[in-house]
């Protein structure tokens, strides 16, 4: 079972503030979606489902790519700010 420390702990990993009178609802929600998810503990599946404990990857063959730069100028004109030979983003990480 979730703590209030636990919830505020969780909230400031995601910077997120949770008002102190909502820190038990917030204590409650989290604890059902853990429930939640803890169902999938109790899925029983079978073993004749082709995903049923098997991970593989799923590659293309090695082809010849296409020509450098062929899609370089086309993606280029899609972002709004360009310095150089340089695309520039806004920033959406900021270390307050």
């Amino acid at each position: 079972m979730a703590t209030p420390e636990d919830v505020k702990k969780l909230a400031a990993l995601a910077r997120i503030q949770i008002p102190d009178e909502s820190l038990d609802s917030f204590t409650r929600e989290f604890d059902a979606v853990l429930a939640y998810v803890g169902t999938l503990d109790e899925l029983a599946l079978s073993h004749d489902t082709p995903s049923a404990g098997v991970v593989r990857n799923v590659l293309r063959e090695d082809g010849d790519p296409h020509a450098t730069g062929v899609h370089t100028e086309k993606l280029a004109a899609q972002f709004s700010r360009r310095e150089g030979n340089h695309l520039s983003v806004k920033q959406i990480i900021s270390y307050d």
